[in-house]
């Protein structure tokens, strides 16, 4: 190295642990056995490592904001996670400086760059390799929001897999479909890629065989009108099609009426978040409700605790229940008594009937 010092992440790979654990040992937080802290401090000592100065400067919080890390703003699901998020900060005296990456190769270096000016960040699962939040995390707190980080970083996220499950047993025990679709990449997301497990568990929660691959589209309402080609239009169409989210779920319903097909009738479609359109639009969606904005709130209640000490950097992840909400989409008859409400249970024990 030209300036003789390493890096956390290379004082990590010498050391043979991961960088979180370095940030702990240089910083004399959390819990680590003694023989990993002597071979750190070893690999400190022989290598000139300092600690960077953001971390001995968080407890003075001297920068009174923190940082949220999106993909990207589009959609009402980012715009309830903002809302949620930034309410706590204000609560809290605590600014927020929103960075959208758009999935960029070298949009690595702006979110370190971010972290100079923050004393926190909440990145959003799936938007940076666990490389890159490794090393965040030897600099200041990180917490993940919707979705799962490496080992020693905490995570704020909501039932996916169960509820997921719930609804497709629905869809094939209830109403007897065989011929389901799923829609969505779950490579390009945690939450997608527990929800397609949540999927293929039900289907072999009933002895059925494993669904085919997904239709691999990203979570716009375009995306979900090009799904729809490329499914109605086969010699032998899905009886249903599961959606990663609202927004697709939407945009398949377009693509549905485009083609001539009724929904349910023809077609029974089904989503995931229960925004607001979903129970606006002709039939209502069948969708499984999760808190977006609490999801938001508990991440930041999270990223300050761990910013002022009151929670070790090495957190715990949190688990927010999700309610299955059934609608006229699936093939559901609606409530008919006036002026009813939902009831139910979790996902994980029972249907909730909407409007």
């Amino acid at each position: 190295m030209g300036n003789g010092r390493l890096t956390a992440r290379e004082i990590a790979r010498l050391a043979g642990v991961s960088v979180a654990t370095v940030s702990r040992v240089s910083n004399g937080t959390g819990q680590v056995s003694e023989e990993t802290r002597r071979r750190v401090l070893r690999a400190i000592e022989e290598h000139g490592y300092r600690p960077h100065h953001l971390g001995q400067a968080l407890a003075a919080r001297r920068h009174g904001a923190v940082g949220l890390v999106f993909p990207g703003l589009s959609g009402p699901y980012f715009s309830e996670l903002i809302q949620g998020f930034e309410s706590e900060a204000v609560n809290s005296r605590t600014s927020v400086h929103i960075l959208c990456t758009h999935l960029r190769a070298d949009s690595d270096a702006e979110v370190i760059e971010m972290a100079h000016r923050v004393d926190g960040l909440a990145v959003l699962g799936g938007t940076l390799s666990d490389e890159t939040l490794e090393e965040l995390a030897g600099m200041l707190p990180v917490v993940v929001l919707a979705g799962g980080g490496p080992p020693g970083v905490p995570a704020v996220r909501v039932e996916n897999t169960d509820s997921t499950a719930a609804l497709t047993r629905h869809l094939l025990a209830d109403h007897a479909l065989r011929r389901l679709d799923f829609v969505g990449n779950p490579s390009g997301s945690p939450d997608v890629s527990e929800r397609w497990a949540g999927f293929r568990e039900a289907h072999r929660q009933l002895g059925l065989p494993l669904p085919r691959a997904p239709i691999r589209v990203g979570l716009q309402q375009p995306d979900g009108v090009f799904a729809a080609e490329q499914l109605l239009r086969r010699s032998i169409r899905p009886q249903g099609i599961v959606c990663a989210n609202d927004e697709t779920a939407l945009g398949v319903l377009v693509g549905a009426s485009g083609l001539g097909l009724r929904v349910p009738e023809d077609l029974v479609i089904t989503g995931f978040d229960d925004t607001p359109m979903a129970a606006l639009v002709t039939p209502a969606l069948t969708t499984v409700r999760q808190p977006v904005r609490e999801l938001a709130a508990q991440t930041a209640r999270l990223l300050m605790q761990v910013a002022t000490g009151d929670v070790d950097r090495s957190g715990p992840t949190l688990v927010l229940p999700t309610d299955l909400v059934v609608r006229r989409s699936c093939g559901c008859a609606a409530p008919t008594t006036p002026g009813s409400t939902p009831t139910g249970r979790r996902a994980e024990t029972g249907l909730r009937h909407s409007r």
